[in-house]
């Protein structure tokens, strides 16, 4: 793919909603310039009003709007914002500012510690801004923030485009994007957020107001670089995302079973030596459960018999279930979703990246763990990395440190069922002990964390998350979030100095 001219991204992003000016508050001036960090820290805006969809405690459908995907965690805001668009965003910030009311920035629902839920504050929600603008001619795309990556890969895949998504399609695009974001066309096309070249975002202004910023490689480069991978919710509220996006005609899709944990040290031995370093164009997931290994893998622009080649020593070990589909990648992909419906209430994940080959010992851990696991629903998932696109840092540089990772891997489980907030409580003590201890376990064997599968009570969690990046990204937080608006539990504090 050719490299964008600042003059094509300009004409992509043209499309659709602009920056929305906040009224004036300095005399003898109309306008408001949008290509500062921020207002005077003494200016004073106007009151601001809510806008956009409002959902209060007495509203009727308050339940429902304040659940979030993982119901371990339940929280009630004093009020819940759907924008409906971006000035919704600007009055929701700046009336949380001037009520000195917390808040909480959501898209997915997703965030797995309810870090996007606050109780007795403001959640603002930009899960309805879903415009999508695809310029086929300079390949990309221009999405509002609500989109999840379901809607994502199948508005691209209209247009034979694709750009890389996590693989739970109900995970909101901007939060994967903005945390790193990898799945099965990381190899090809690197991660999410090295595909991100632009944003939109509402941050804060002056004494108690915002505004909006328009955000891409010449114009606020730094905070592209920051959004690029320090996680969602840290500077500003993103309304709108734009990335490049590459062709994509079909894929190969394999999904491979072994019965029992029988194969475990000669399946997962194979794939972490075959798999990271494999032909680019394939992506792989292996997931440990108590009862069965999987093995997931997408080919771009491959055969069934191309990818089978790839595979050959891993598919050799032991006699698994090998089922195929070839397709177009939006129909692939939505061919795998799990509807949440269907999966457990609760959930507990332990995020890690590992830089060398697991040795057998380690194995075995895994295979102790997930023979005493909790629940039908617990298992160890990893990701390859290794030899591929990843490796190399966009135009401009991103916040994401692990790229050198030769895969990354998270024990997780599930339990509960949906809607019924006191299900299986007595598996919850369990469940959180197993996690601790399986993560521990495998402590001397992994290095680093995931922002967007955050590790709730780690020592050192910046170090983890962001590396050597992280004084950086204190510094950007106190260039665009002095006044430490935007915080939770494990936020980006801004420098003192």
């Amino acid at each position: 793919m050719r490299d964008l001219s600042r003059r094509d991204l300009l004409r992509a992003t043209a499309v659709g909603a602009g920056a929305v000016a906040i009224p004036s508050v300095i005399a003898g001036s109309s306008a408001v310039a949008a290509d500062g960090p921020g207002w005077p820290s003494d200016t004073k805006f106007p009151p601001a009003q809510l806008t956009g969809r409002i959902v209060r405690p007495q509203s009727p459908n308050y339940a429902e709007a304040s659940l979030g995907w993982d119901e371990l965690f339940v929280h009630y805001p004093l009020v819940i914002v759907f924008a409906q668009e971006t000035q919704d965003v600007v009055n929701a910030l700046t009336w949380a500012r001037q009520h000195n009311v917390a808040l909480r920035v959501r898209s997915g629902r997703h965030n797995l510690e309810g870090w996007s839920n606050v109780d007795n504050g403001i959640v603002i929600d930009v899960s309805e801004l879903k415009d999508v603008h695809i310029d086929t001619a300079t390949r990309t795309a221009k999405v509002g923030a609500g989109l999840n990556q379901s809607e994502a890969v199948t508005a691209l895949g209209e247009h034979d485009l694709a750009a890389t998504t996590g693989t739970e399609g109900t995970v909101g695009l901007s939060g994967a994007t903005l945390g790193g974001g990898f799945g099965f066309l990381t190899r090809y096309l690197g991660m999410a957020c090295d595909n991100l070249i632009g944003a939109e975002i509402v941050v804060a202004a002056g004494a108690d107001g915002a505004k909006v910023l328009e955000v891409d490689p010449w114009n606020h480069s730094d905070l592209l670089w920051a959004l690029r991978g320090a996680g969602n919710g840290n500077f500003g509220i993103v309304t709108s995302l734009t990335y490049k996006v590459a062709p994509l005609t079909s894929v190969a899709y394999l999904q491979v079973t072994w019965p029992g944990l029988g194969d475990l040290h000669e399946v997962f031995d194979a794939w972490q030596r075959v798999a990271p370093f494999t032909d680019p164009r394939l992506g792989t997931q292996v997931e440990v459960h108590p009862d069965e290994i999987l093995l997931f893998a997408v080919l771009a622009e491959g055969s069934e018999a191309e990818a089978r080649k790839l595979l050959a020593p891993i598919l050799s070990i032991g006699s698994p279930t090998v089922t195929v589909q070839t397709g177009g990648w939006g129909d692939v992909y939505a061919g795998f979703q799990i509807p949440n419906e269907d999966e457990p209430a609760k959930w507990k994940f332990f995020s890690q990246f590992t830089r060398e080959p697991f040795p057998e010992k380690a194995v075995s851990i895994v295979r102790e763990f997930m023979e005493k696991a909790p629940s039908p629903d617990s298992n160890f998932f990893t990701q390859a990395f290794g030899r591929g696109a990843q490796r190399q840092e966009p135009f401009g540089g991103s916040a994401f440190p692990h790229r050198d990772a030769l895969f990354y891997s998270e024990p997780g489980v599930g339990w509960g069922t949906r809607g019924e907030p006191d299900s299986n409580d007595a598996v919850t003590p369990i469940a959180q002990t197993w996690i601790a201890e399986f993560s521990q376990a495998l402590r001397p064997y992994v290095d680093g964390a995931y922002v967007n599968v955050p590790n709730i009570g780690m020592a050192e969690w910046e170090k983890a998350y962001w590396g050597h990046n992280f004084p950086r990204l204190r510094k950007i937080k106190a260039k665009y979030d002095p006044h430490n608006v935007f915080q939770y539990e494990q936020s980006i504090p801004p420098a003192t100095h």
